[in-house]
């Protein structure tokens, strides 16, 4: 095991850990050494993925929560404590992106889109942080989009959830340091399952320097960086996975 990359011992709590991103991380720290606990919707499919984990000799736990809903994270919370008796890293991925023109943007539209991508993150980052301080310390990783950064039609309420990320960041870094580091990744254009309702040229080609949309598997080494030890003068950071600049 490269030192660098050592997760022996740790345990990682990773929302919309099922599939995606979120499922590339999962696997990348329990290869690793890391005991995960999966949360997502879809209670099957994270026991799916908590036996992959298993079958590396990991321990691994799912729970299923809705992550824009506080009640429900607040008991994902206390059952990842329960049986695990600590979070050393959290990977805040779960949120959705549903591309509407904004004056056709309902009520409830808006609040699920918020409540997914940015209050539910805001509480169980702020739930686990505190008792990560409270405790020996451990590091948050935010996942947000550029989208946060790049103006674009039909998004605007996940953009500005997903930029209200990044500055939640920067702002939790400063509460919850020295002992806990919150930082912050901006994937680009990535073919998870969103990319099935893209067109073929979209599948092919994206307008980036790298001139193509990222594989799943390349999300997964910014996510190692950020949470090995190793990294424990980076704090506070926005990390972009974009494929460069448009």
């Amino acid at each position: 095991m490269d030192p660098l990359f050592d997760f022996t011992g740790k345990v990682a709590l990773v929302t919309g850990g099922s599939r995606g991103l979120g499922l590339q991380m999962v696997m990348a720290l329990a290869e690793r050494g890391a005991d995960v606990i999966i949360a997502s919707r879809k209670i099957d499919a994270c026991r799916e993925v908590a036996e992959q984990v298993r079958m590396l000799g990991r321990r691994s736990m799912a729970h299923a929560a809705h992550c824009g809903r506080w009640d429900e994270i607040d008991r994902l919370v206390e059952a990842a404590y329960g049986a695990f008796g600590r979070v050393d890293i959290l990977i805040n991925n779960a949120g959705m992106g549903p591309a509407c023109p904004s004056h056709e943007v309902t009520e409830a539209l808006f609040d699920s889109i918020l409540n997914l991508n940015f209050k539910g993150p805001f509480r169980l980052a702020s739930q686990v942080g505190h008792r990560m301080s409270q405790g020996d310390g451990g590091c948050i990783i935010n996942l947000s989009s550029t989208a946060s950064l790049h103006a674009a039609p039909g998004i605007v309420p996940y953009g500005s959830a997903k930029a209200a990320i990044n500055l939640m960041s920067q702002s939790l870094a400063r509460e919850y340091a020295p002992k806990v580091r919150v930082n912050t990744l901006v994937p680009g254009p990535f073919l998870t399952d969103i990319s099935k309702a893209w067109t073929e040229e979209a599948r092919e080609s994206q307008p980036v320097a790298l001139g193509r949309p990222g594989r799943p598997d390349e999300i997964v080494t910014a996510a190692l960086m950020l949470a090995s030890p190793a990294s424990s003068y980076t704090t506070g950071a926005t990390v972009q996975v974009d494929g460069g600049p448009r």
